[in-house]
């Protein structure tokens, strides 16, 4: 006989699923192909607000910080870039549902979405920058962050309802996010990648890398998405930087810098150029197509994943390279794009939905579009 408590916990759980699963379906109808990449508009997330405080320091409140820093953002955005629309979740000390925040996003048809943070830990020694990335925890401390972040939605009114059941300070509520995938992974590792670079070399910040969570203000959007925690308002050091006008001017140059790399990229991309930032790479015409392989992409982590781990479904031949700060995980080598395009319909038919081609020449990644020039496509 089954155990009544074991039916009721199991049903939960579906729920819960059922619930990640409908959210699954909409952002992969709705988010953009790797073909019509743009930034043309950007959300700029001030974290907290209202009454919702978030982290408090001796000396300020997390919503203060993040406000302050997400407007100079955004100024250093339109002053620099007259092309790109820029639109806040929040301009002022007000309070918005975390579910709106991604809504707001969607219903702009943003390009980028930024929620800007600043963080605490009970050790007062911790500090620096970190960037987080929608997925699933690998760390207890990522899940932490992630509750005390998500911890926003008990201000809101029937917040049991709008998230189904969805307990912030339960561990057993994340185990529906493993059923996530996000379609714009690798865009929004790349960025995030590019805003600790930013950190570390325009600010000082100590790096603490780009991370993975369960962050339900990101789960939503249908665009590459980040979460920036600034620094540690527990850190009495770090705090009396972060109020500093000269801090927030820092930070915010920091993310402006990598916004201005990633849009670069993108409209190079989109332009067809056969040069990318990101890779250091020979011009097509000095490389032979016998040096050009394609692989398919199916995970991406900031952290190292077993090789066989039921993540992989146990698919045999998984290999892991590293790119941007992240562990990647491939599967498969072709040298013809046809074939490859026909594995990673095979791969997406198993279950590894997001699974995209990614490009190698002798050895180095390069981007798809300098991958056909050099096919001559």
């Amino acid at each position: 006989m089954v155990d009544p408590l074991f039916l009721r916990y199991f049903n939960k759980l579906w729920r819960r699923a059922a619930w990640m699963i409908g959210c699954l379906v909409f952002v992969t109808t709705t988010s953009y192909s790797q073909g019509e990449v743009t930034l043309n508009k950007v959300v700029i997330d001030a974290g907290h607000g209202g009454k919702d405080p978030g982290t408090v320091g001796r000396r300020t409140q997390e919503k203060y910080v993040a406000l302050s820093v997400a407007l100079k953002v955004g100024t250093l955005i339109q002053r620099n870039f007259r092309d790109v629309e820029v639109i806040y979740t929040r301009d002022r000390d007000r309070f918005i549902e975390l579910h709106e925040r991604a809504a707001i996003a969607n219903r702009n048809q943003a390009d980028l979405f930024i929620s800007i943070h600043a963080n605490a830990n009970n050790v007062k020694t911790l500090r620096g920058a970190e960037t987080y990335i929608m997925g699933l925890h690998r760390s207890q401390a990522n899940l932490e962050i992630a509750k005390l972040e998500n911890a926003a939605i008990l201000l809101e009114t029937d917040y049991s309802s709008k998230y189904e059941g969805f307990d912030p300070n339960s561990d057993e509520s994340y185990i529906t996010f493993s059923l996530y995938q996000n379609s714009n992974l690798e865009s929004s590792s790349r960025f995030a990648s590019e805003i600790q670079n930013q950190m570390k070399e325009r600010v000082g910040l100590n790096d603490r890398g780009v991370r993975q969570a369960g962050f339900l203000v990101l789960y939503k959007t249908t665009m590459p998405s980040v979460l920036v925690e600034v620094g540690y308002l527990s850190n009495i050091d770090e705090e009396n930087f972060l109020i500093s006008e000269k801090g927030q001017d820092y930070i915010a140059s920091a993310i402006f810098r990598a916004f201005r790399t990633y849009k670069n990229e993108v409209d190079q991309q989109n332009r067809g150029s056969v040069t990318h930032i990101t890779y250091d790479t020979k011009p097509p015409g000095s490389s032979s197509t016998s040096d050009l392989i394609f692989k398919i992409q199916i995970a991406a982590s900031s952290d190292k994943i077993n090789l066989t781990s039921p993540r992989f479904r146990g698919v045999k031949g998984i290999r892991m390279y590293q790119h941007n700060g992240m562990y990647k995980y491939t599967y498969g080598e072709e040298t013809d794009l046809g074939k490859a395009t026909a594995l990673q319909k095979r791969m997406q038919s198993t279950g590894f939905t997001d699974a995209f081609i990614v490009a190698f020449l002798k050895g180095e990644r390069i981007s798809l579009d300098q991958a056909k020039s050099i096919l001559g496509l």
